[in-house]
This record gives C-alpha cells, structure tokens and sequence, in this order.
C-alpha cells in the first residue's frame, strides 16, 4: 500500500493568463495558475489554416535567404575571405564584379524574430514612431514555466495603447509548426514569430487569426484594481512517501 502524505501549498487568489495554442491550448502556468479553469482552444481546422497562412506569408523571405545570404561559418571565415580578396588581382574590387543581391522583401520590415527582439519592442509599443503588432507566434516547447507567466501579461499590457479590435494576438505554436516555420523562413529554428500591423500581404491571416483568437486577457489585473479582499487559498496536494534506502 502506497504511503501518502498531505503537502500544503500557497497558490494565489487571482485567476489565470489564458492564451491560445495551435496544437493544444496554453495555460499561463506558476505564480497565477488557478487549477479548474477554462482553457481556451483553436480548432485543428483553424490551426491549420493559421500554418498554412503563416508559412505561404514567410516564404518569400526564406527564399531570399537561400539564394542570396551566405549562412555565416564564424569570424575566422570572414577574416579569412578578407585576407583572401585583398592578396588577389585588383584586390576587393573581385567582390564588386559578382552579380548584385537583389534587395529584401518588404516584408521583412514588418516581421521580427526572436524573443529578445519581440519583447523590447513589446517595451515600445507605446511610442507612436514604431508600427505596433497585430499578431505574436510563440514556440510551447523549451518555455520555463516563468516564460509562460510575465509574456502573455507584456503582450496584454502593450495592447492597451491600441484599440480592442486590433489588440495584440499572442498564439503559441507546436513542435511540429516550429519546424516548418524554420523550413520557411529559412533559418535553423525559430522561437518567436512576430507580424506588425500593415505588413504586405498579410491582411488574410491577420484577419482570420483576430476572428478566432482572442486578446490576452489578463483578469488578474481588474481583480487587483476592484479593491477587494481576496481569501489566501491554499491547496492540499496528496503526495507520495517514498521508501526509505537501508544504510
């Protein structure tokens, strides 16, 4: 007969951070994670159309990436190329000989990569000199759980400088959708996809993901300011009493 014993946790009052997932739905987990609540979902209909728009939307920028940026093998390459070039006939006047790189998409002005990135202009959505987002693709795999609890919140707190209908959408992605937004975009992985409003061919998927995504909603905050008093709330947890090892 298993031994069991009754370990007591501190949880918090508030509710939860919900935001959606394409394969399965995101809960905010850690410090505001409220057991029992309703989880959001997306169709697997819908999840595959958003793929199917995202990737046919990145395409043309992994494609420049492929025919016309060199992957990069580390600075000692670089040096070594430069030295190279200088020791040959006419010097780097070889380099300037080679066919011009035609220019990026246009797009590529309106999607950013990576959550460092992401998340300093998340900082400035605030400022009326930088395009604020319409959409933000996160990868689930590889997130600490305090990953999970302050982005939702950033991405919600940075929309209320806009208006309700073009709110910030925050969609977390799949394993398997991470890869095939690698394959698109021409990169070795990609972490965070983030679309600025206005960007080139983008209005169908943007359109589709604010019909069946909803804002971040952060219900905590409103709680907060209602003034109220909140029980403490402390969970029970059955846990398991493992054997103890002989000496």
């Amino acid at each position: 007969m298993e031994r069991k014993r009754i370990v007591h946790t501190l949880d918090t009052p508030y509710s939860a951070v919900e935001w959606y997932g394409v394969s399965s739905p995101i809960f905010s987990q850690g410090l505001y994670a409220h057991r029992g609540h309703h989880r959001p979902q997306i169709s697997q209909k819908d999840q595959d159309v958003i793929l199917e728009l995202l990737c046919h939307l990145l395409s043309p920028l992994g494609t420049h990436r492929r025919l016309f940026v060199t992957p990069s093998k580390g600075k000692r390459d670089r040096k070594r190329k430069r030295a190279q070039d200088e020791a040959a006939p006419g010097g780097s006047a070889t380099g300037a000989a080679s066919d011009p790189v035609p220019p990026t998409p246009e797009l590529a002005g309106y999607v950013d990569v990576g959550l460092s990135h992401i998340s300093r202009a998340l900082q400035g959505m605030s400022s009326k000199d930088m395009k604020p987002y319409s959409v933000v693709f996160v990868a689930r795999s590889g997130q600490s759980s305090a990953f999970h609890c302050h982005f939702p919140q950033m991405v919600a707190l940075a929309s209320q400088s806009q208006p309700p209908e073009k709110a910030v959408r925050l969609v977390g992605i799949s394993k398997a959708c991470e890869d095939k937004l690698s394959a698109a975009l021409g990169i070795p992985r990609v972490s965070s996809i983030a679309i600025r409003e206005d960007a080139p061919q983008a209005k169908g998927l943007v359109d589709f993901v604010r019909e069946h995504v909803k804002p971040v909603e952060v219900a905590w905050l409103k709680e907060a300011r209602a003034g109220k008093y909140l029980d403490t709330k402390i969970d029970a947890i059955p846990t398991k009493i493992g054997v103890k090892k002989k000496a």
